[in-house]
């Protein structure tokens, strides 16, 4: 398989996958009768050896790359990433993107109807964890024909995605890239959630998550929490670069109106965020970030939690994320390497912060590149 041009996939179009038989969740839930939209790009080989998934981060969905037919400005979330000639080559690898149980963008979630009341399920969704959606994702590729992936990859919480896979399904999965991810939170990042999900639940237009039934949105809480994620995916030094302390207007207003660009930035990415994503949605998934800890149940052992896996690791950090610092990325690759598994560690020295991972960094890209050239080299299907 030679090298291709790099380019893009060009129109794709969204699925949807129907599970009638009951899932019992982590939490103690039960789901029947749910969905999960997805997206796939390139073709399967012979051997079905060549397929790779794509895990999504918080606010992410199915939607990894391409356009739509009637939506040509909806690029892609990962699309600098995956395409013909692109790190993870398309004209190589069959890649699936999943949008997670209880999301917003297609799958079964919390905006859904519930068969057992004829209304949005709302607050009544059940817990779902990064356990339940790496075993929702399985049944998915099991009909999909995909018996083993040749590598499953996420960034930040796509990368929990990602190591959960290696050691639940050990002989599905080949490689785990891990990219700008921690083995469990710090109680400072729970903090940051909390705060966010606080600035939903205390905003008048959110009903006790009952919102759907009164025609609102808590627009207001999901700003100040877009916000403050916002500020935590970029580094001190990409604000300073960006916007630095400009201010719209030499003079001082002393009002509550914007003075500063980056205010400006931020309520912008704010409103833009309300308009789309779910409350619920919202909630659900940052608590399903902060229960992410497979260490739990062996005593507090990381080392012990991936004794399972198998896979070859790709493991990759970013020097100025602060919120999933570069320690957290050695902690998973310490346990790793005690339990002699082949394991790639880089940390990449970009600017950017945490949303290092979404951009087009030439290290980063190049890295990714090398490793899933490497993997190409060693399918053993043709197309």
């Amino acid at each position: 398989m030679g090298k291709s041009a790099i380019g893009s996939v060009g129109e794709v179009q969204a699925q949807r996958m129907r599970f009638d038989d009951e899932l019992a969740l982590r939490g103690g839930g039960r789901i029947a009768g749910y969905e999960l939209a997805y997206e796939t790009y390139g073709e399967l080989n012979a051997a079905r050896d060549n397929a790779v998934l794509v895990c999504h981060a918080l606010n992410a969905s199915h939607h990894v790359a391409g356009t739509y037919a009637n939506d040509p400005e909806n690029v892609g979330w990962w699309d600098n990433l995956i395409g013909p000639g692109k790190p993870v080559d398309t004209e190589r690898f069959f890649v699936v993107g999943v949008n997670n149980l209880g999301s917003c963008f297609g799958s079964t979630g919390p905006g859904s109807i519930n068969p057992a009341t004829g209304e949005p399920y709302g607050p009544d969704f059940p817990v779902v964890t990064v356990e339940d959606w790496v075993h929702s994702q399985a049944l998915l590729a099991d009909r999909l024909g995909i018996e083993r992936f040749a590598a499953v990859i996420g960034g930040s919480l796509g990368g929990m995605q990602a190591l959960a896979w290696s050691y639940l399904y050990p002989r599905r999965i080949a490689n785990a890239v891990v990219i700008a991810t921690a083995p469990r939170l710090s109680a400072q990042n729970i903090a940051f959630d909390e705060v966010a999900r606080r600035a939903i639940i205390t905003d008048p237009d959110f009903h006790g998550g009952h919102f759907y039934r009164h025609g609102v949105v808590p627009r207001r809480g999901l700003q100040v929490a877009r916000m403050i994620g916002h500020i935590t995916y970029l580094s001190d030094d990409a604000m300073a670069e960006k916007f630095g302390r400009t201010m719209r207007s030499e003079k001082y207003s002393f009002s509550f109106d914007v003075d500063f660009e980056i205010e400006s930035y931020l309520r912008y990415q704010g409103e833009k965020f309300s308009s789309y994503f779910d409350a619920n949605t919202y909630l659900l998934i940052t608590r399903a970030l902060d229960y992410f800890d497979p260490a739990r149940d062996h005593g507090g052992s990381l080392q012990q939690a991936l004794a399972p896996a198998q896979a070859d690791f790709l493991v990759a950090s970013f020097t100025t994320d602060w919120r999933f610092a570069p320690q957290r990325s050695r902690e998973i690759v310490e346990a790793l390497v005690a339990n002699h598994c082949n394991v790639t560690y880089a940390a990449i020295d970009a600017p950017h912060g945490h949303d290092a991972f979404l951009l087009d960094d030439e290290q980063y890209h190049a890295l990714l590149g090398a490793y899933f050239e490497r993997i190409a080299a060693r399918l053993g299907g043709q197309l």
